[in-house]
C-alpha cells in the first residue's frame, strides 16, 4: 500500500507532466510552496500539497496548474504590460480578465481543463466572506467575466453574493462582450479594449472616496493608512495570483501546429490533379481560404521521417502498451471480423446462361440429356471492394494516451480488415515547426501583408499506404509515440489532402474515418487572420465531402463533441471507449448500403 509520502509524490508528478504538456514547455519548472530552487521566467509555483485526504487542496492545484499553464503558453507578458491601466483594483481587474482569456482558449479544447477550473472556482467563491467593497468588485468582475466568457453557470448561493454589482458590469460592457469574444486569440486587442473598458469605469478613485469617508468616520490612524493600503493591496495581489500567472510568458505566436498540404501529394503522385497552390487557394466549397505559401509544406511517409532502428524500438514501446490491453484487443478484433466474414459468406445466382457450371444440376442432364446446362455466378459482396482511410490528429495536444491508444486501434483495424479483403491506409497530420516555421518566416521578411491566410509548415504522413500490406508497415504506426512529432493541427487541408488520395483510388466504396480531439488550432495562422479561418475552413471542407462526394466521411471526438462539424460523429470520453466505438461505426457502415451520389 501506497504511502502517503509517496501518493503526494506521485501527485507532484503527474502535475508537472500536465503543465510541461498545457504550457507546450519541456523547460518550464514546477514548484510547490516554500521551493524557490526553481524560479525564473520559466518556472510556475504552486502552493504545498497539504492535508493528503482534503479533495479541496487537490482541486486547487490541479486548477491553478492548468490555469497558469494556459497563460505561460498564450500570454505575452510585454504585451500585457503594454496595456496595463493605473491603479491597484484595475490592475486587479485587467489581470483576472488576461487569465480567463487564456483559460477560454485552452478550454475549448481540453475538457477536462475545464472541469478542474470550475470545480475549484465553485468551491472557492461558495467559501468567500465578502465585506470589503474592493472584495465584491473583484469578485463580482471574475464572476461576471467567467459567466460571458467560459460559460459558468451560478448556483444560487453564488449568486446571491455577487450580485450587487451584476447590473453595473452588465451595463458596462454587455455591448462589448461579443467583441472582446471575437479577439480572444488577439491578445494585443484584446488586453487595449478591455483595459479601456476598466479604466472608464474609476474604480479607484471611486473606492478612494468611500475609504476617505470611512476614515473620516473612524477619525484615527490616518497617518498609517496608506502603508496599511499598500500591505493589503499587496495581500489582494498575491491572492489573485494564486488563480493567475506570475511566471514568463512567451508570445501567443510561439506555437503552431502542424498540419499537412494535400496539394504538394497531388502535385506529386498525379500530375492531373489541379494544381491547387499556383492558386494560394484550396479547392472543396471554400474559395475564401489560402495559403501564404506551401513551398515549405511536407508529404513524407513514415519510415522516411526516422531510421529503420528507431523505428524498431518505438514499435516495441507501442507492443508493450499492447501487451496491457492484450485481451480487450483481442475482442475488438475478433468482433469485427465475425462480422464481416458472416457477411462475406458466398452467395450465388443460380439458373443463368453463362457463368461457373452448376455442377449440382448435371444428375438431371444425364437423365434427360435434351435439358440444358445450367450455369450459376456468385453475387457481389457489398464491403470486399473497399478502402478504408483511417485520418490521426497528430496535434500536441494528442499527447499521451490519447495518441497511443488512437496508433493501436488503427493498427489493430488494419490487421483486422487485411484478413477480410479491405484495404486500409493510415495517415497523420500536423506540422514541421512551432512559431508558423519557414512560412512565417517568409511573410516577415516581406513586410507582414495583412491577412497572409494559412501561415505555417504543413507537415502530412503517410503511416500505411492502402496497398502495403500491414507486416510491412507495422514499425511505422510506433512513430506517432515519437517526442516532438506533435506539434499543430489545421484540420481541412488534411480532409482534402485525405480526399484526393482517396478519389486516385479504384475501390468503388471509399470510407474516411477521423479521429481528433478538438478543433482546428494553429496560433501562426489564427494570430493573422480572423478567430474562425481554420474552424470555417474545416466546417466548408466536411460539407462538401458529405454533399459532393462519394466518400462516406465519420469522425471520432477524443474527449470533444465534433458534431458541429461532422454529420455522422460520435464523441467518446475515456480513450479506452476508441476501440470500440472505431469497430462498431465500421461494421455499422459495412451494413448499411451507401446511399450517397456524386453530384
Amino acid at each position: 500500500m501506497e504511502s502517503k509520502k509517496e501518493k503526494i509524490a506521485d501527485f507532484k508528478a503527474a502535475i508537472s507532466s500536465t503543465v510541461r504538456s498545457l504550457s507546450n514547455s519541456e523547460k518550464i519548472e514546477v514548484s510547490f510552496g516554500n521551493d524557490r530552487s526553481k524560479s525564473g521566467r520559466n518556472s510556475i509555483s504552486l502552493p504545498e500539497l497539504s492535508a493528503i485526504n482534503k479533495k479541496f487542496n487537490f482541486n486547487q492545484i490541479r486548477a491553478m496548474a492548468d490555469s497558469k499553464s494556459l497563460r505561460h503558453r498564450f500570454s505575452n507578458p510585454k504585451t500585457f504590460k503594454q496595456y496595463e491601466p493605473d491603479g491597484n483594483i484595475s490592475k486587479q481587474l485587467y489581470r483576472i480578465s488576461e487569465k480567463i482569456r487564456c483559460e477560454k482558449i485552452g478550454t475549448n479544447y481540453f475538457k477536462g481543463v475545464k472541469n478542474n477550473i470550475e470545480t475549484f472556482y465553485q468551491e472557492r467563491v461558495s467559501g468567500l466572506d465578502l465585506k470589503s467593497s474592493e472584495d465584491k468588485i473583484v469578485e463580482s468582475f471574475e464572476n461576471y467575466l467567467r459567466t460571458k466568457f467560459l460559460d459558468f453557470e451560478n448556483n444560487s448561493q453564488i449568486d446571491k453574493k455577487l450580485k450587487s454589482y451584476k447590473k453595473d458590469l452588465n451595463e458596462k460592457f454587455k455591448d462589448k462582450i461579443g467583441q472582446l469574444n471575437d479577439l480572444t486569440l488577439d491578445q494585443k486587442k484584446f488586453n487595449s479594449l478591455i483595459s479601456e473598458l476598466i479604466a472608464d469605469m474609476n474604480l479607484d478613485e471611486n473606492l478612494d472616496e468611500e475609504e476617505k469617508k470611512d476614515e473620516e468616520k473612524n477619525n484615527g490612524d490616518k497617518q498609517n493608512k496608506p502603508d496599511n493600503q499598500e500591505k493589503q493591496a499587496k495581500e489582494k495581489e498575491d491572492k489573485q495570483e494564486e488563480m493567475s500567472i506570475d511566471s514568463g510568458i512567451p508570445d501567443l505566436e510561439n506555437e503552431a501546429k502542424e498540419s499537412d498540404q494535400a496539394e504538394e501529394e497531388v502535385e506529386i503522385e498525379n500530375s492531373s490533379q489541379p494544381d491547387l497552390r499556383k492558386k494560394g487557394k484550396s479547392a472543396l466549397g471554400d474559395v475564401n481560404y489560402k495559403t501564404y505559401t506551401s513551398e515549405f509544406d511536407e508529404i513524407i511517409k513514415a519510415e522516411e521521417l526516422e531510421n529503420t532502428k528507431e523505428l524498431s524500438r518505438l514499435r516495441k514501446n507501442l507492443d508493450q502498451q499492447l501487451l496491457q490491453l492484450k485481451n480487450f484487443i483481442s475482442k475488438l478484433a475478433n468482433k469485427l471480423q465475425r462480422k464481416l466474414l458472416a457477411k462475406q459468406n458466398r452467395s450465388w445466382n443460380f439458373d443463368l446462361e453463362e457463368g461457373l457450371l452448376d455442377t449440382s444440376k448435371l444428375p438431371r442432364i444425364i437423365m434427360d440429356p435434351f435439358n440444358s446446362l445450367s450455369f450459376k455466378k456468385e453475387k457481389d459482396i457489398e464491403f470486399k471492394d473497399t478502402l478504408v482511410t483511417i485520418l490521426i490528429d497528430n496535434s500536441g495536444s494528442m499527447r499521451g494516451k490519447p495518441i497511443s491508444v488512437a496508433a493501436i486501434c488503427a493498427d489493430i483495424l488494419s490487421r483486422t480488415l487485411e484478413r477480410c479483403a479491405v484495404k486500409v491506409e493510415i495517415l497523420g497530420f500536423t506540422t514541421k515547426h512551432w512559431k508558423g516555421g519557414s512560412s512565417r518566416e517568409k511573410w516577415m521578411k516581406n513586410d507582414k501583408p495583412t491577412l497572409p491566410g494559412r501561415l505555417n509548415d504543413l507537415r502530412h504522413i503517410i503511416y500505411k499506404s492502402a496497398d502495403t500490406p500491414w507486416r510491412q508497415a507495422k514499425n511505422n504506426m510506433g512513430l506517432m509515440l515519437k517526442e516532438g512529432l506533435l506539434k499543430e493541427n489545421i484540420d481541412g487541408e488534411a480532409l482534402k489532402w485525405a480526399y484526393y488520395k482517396m478519389s486516385r483510388r479504384k475501390e468503388e466504396r471509399k470510407i474516411l474515418m477521423v479521429i481528433s480531439d478538438g478543433a482546428p488550432v494553429d496560433d501562426s495562422t489564427l494570430s493573422t487572420n480572423t478567430s474562425d479561418y481554420l474552424e470555417s475552413n474545416l466546417k466548408k471542407t466536411v460539407k462538401w465531402i458529405e454533399n459532393k462526394t462519394n466518400i462516406e466521411l465519420l469522425a471520432i471526438g477524443i474527449g470533444h463533441d465534433v458534431k458541429r462539424y461532422y454529420n455522422q460523429a460520435v464523441k467518446i470520453t475515456d480513450v479506452q471507449d476508441l476501440g470500440d466505438v472505431m469497430i462498431n461505426q465500421l461494421t455499422d457502415l459495412f451494413v448499411e448500403k451507401n446511399k450517397k451520389t456524386i453530384h
